[in-house]
């Protein structure tokens, strides 16, 4: 059964508004010709796309009730069914370029220019469902703050409405993160590219239920053009599968810690010193951040006063230019392998990203 016709997909970016289309033509003219035009004007060109809020703070298309949070939406639980997908086809890919390829950890800009990207993993294993931070999400909405979020397949498939909410959501904008958050260091072969293809399948779904729900989705691509790597970590081949079928992968450098029980102000002070211009943050949206909505009311206007403005992962990285490393980590080569020695002995463990 083939999905519902999208956009032809070649490797692009999403589609990106007119004033960040203005300024990203600002910046290109900037590293070409520094002498042309003044830093400080395209920090101000940025900096004031990244802080004029959208004509609408939710996707149009859904009422405001359904979009609310709901009490207990956040528990993570014990699986009672199988998740399985329908049989689709998936629309071709075209490989990112080689200047794109690897590991992108941050996005080196323009003197001046202070923006930073929040991102939220919707991680879900087998035997799980997980949850839906809607307090989290509600708090993005209403600061009109734009974000990224990597919906693994599972989460999708088993949250049908808040994926497709958040797909459809004009300051949002959704990466695949796996079918069913399995470490691809240890994953090879078949076993590897179905985790990376399911999740693709199941965002082409959700997909099809945001346009079924009335949602006007020309700028969602096909496929997802992001992905991050369960545990931050990868292998040369899955490297090149995610490369290959069209996804920049997206890392971070600034790690909230958020399933560590840290305490909201902790969190936030400790991420607070971590940021700088360029900078990709790592939070939890699934249930497994402790306390992660409320550190983001005091990291936002934290960040606001300091100058900061927030843009989605595609606008960063059209902002300047990407930070990529040759192979996957948290913080420092090597520091992920404590989660590969566990997938290889058959441990699970989801308490990072």
């Amino acid at each position: 059964m083939p999905l519902p016709a999208p956009p032809p997909l070649s490797f692009a970016l999403p589609p990106r508004s007119a004033p960040v289309r203005l300024a990203a033509g600002l910046l290109a003219l900037a590293w070409a010709a520094p002498a042309l035009i003044a830093p400080a004007l395209i920090a101000t060109a940025l900096i004031a796309t990244a802080l004029v809020a959208p004509a609408f703070a939710a996707p149009a298309c859904y009422a405001p009730d359904a979009l609310r949070a709901r009490p207990g939406e956040e528990i993570v639980r014990r699986a009672t069914a199988p998740v399985s997908l329908p049989d689709v086809r998936l629309p071709p890919a075209q490989p990112v370029p080689a200047s794109l390829s690897g590991s992108i950890r941050r996005v080196d800009l323009p003197a001046g220019v202070k923006l930073v990207a929040l991102t939220f993993d919707l991680c879900e294993a087998s035997g799980e469902v997980s949850g839906y931070d809607g307090a989290l999400v509600d708090y993005l909405r209403a600061e009109h703050v734009p974000a990224t979020f990597f919906g693994g397949g599972k989460w999708m498939v088993s949250h049908p409405d808040r994926a497709a909410q958040i797909l459809a959501d004009p300051i949002f904008e959704m990466g695949n993160h796996t079918w069913s958050h399995a470490n691809l260091a240890v994953k090879t072969g078949d076993a590897m590219s179905r985790q990376v293809d399911d999740a693709d399948t199941a965002f082409g779904l959700t997909r099809a239920d945001a346009t079924q729900a009335g949602c006007m989705l020309e700028k969602v691509p096909a496929r997802p053009a992001l992905f991050r790597f369960p545990y931050g970590s990868c292998s040369a081949e899955s490297m090149n599968y995610v490369n290959e079928t069209g996804h920049l992968a997206i890392q971070w450098d600034v790690d909230s810690a958020d399933p560590a029980f840290l305490g909201a102000t902790l969190m936030a002070q400790n991420m607070l010193r971590a940021i700088r211009p360029g900078s990709i943050v790592l939070m939890h949206a699934n249930g497994r951040g402790k306390h992660t909505a409320e550190a983001l009311r005091q990291l936002i206007p934290a960040l606001r006063a300091k100058g900061y403005g927030f843009v989605t992962v595609s606008d960063l990285i059209a902002a300047g230019k990407p930070v990529i490393a040759s192979t996957c980590y948290s913080e420092r080569p090597g520091d992920t392998r404590v989660y590969d020695e566990a997938a290889r002995s058959g441990r699970h463990i989801l308490s990072r990203p």
